[in-house]
């Protein structure tokens, strides 16, 4: 043997609390990225939705709304998991008010003027 036992042993046990910080830096950039990911899209999404809810909760006789499937129309009637939508004259549909994608109150300004 050209390495003597004490020796060998010794070394190893640098080698395993290296092998410990090790796997910790190797896992650093890991979490680096969620955090990264949790300000940039997550946060912001739940903001977008709390907000919809929100709006969802206030619709209210007048509002114009457009659904999830596109329906784009005016509220006639609002109960608690549904809303009557006028899509066109003399035309109502129920809609579920989780169905509803936008919200704009009565007498607000079109988004192309």
């Amino acid at each position: 043997m050209l390495i003597s036992p004490a020796y060998a042993q010794a070394a190893g046990g640098a080698a395993s609390a290296n092998g410990a910080l090790g796997g910790f830096l190797g896992l650093a950039p890991l979490f680096l990225i969620f955090i990264v990911f949790y300000f940039l899209m997550i946060r912001p999404q739940q903001a977008r939705v709390r907000k919809l809810q929100d709006a969802v909760a206030a619709a209210k006789k007048g509002d114009s709304v457009v659904t999830a499937g596109g329906l784009v129309g005016k509220i006639t009637r609002v109960e608690d998991a549904f809303v009557e939508v006028e899509i066109a004259p003399n035309t109502r549909v129920r809609v579920v008010k989780a169905t509803l994608a936008e919200i704009t109150p009565l007498g607000s300004k079109p988004a192309n003027d």
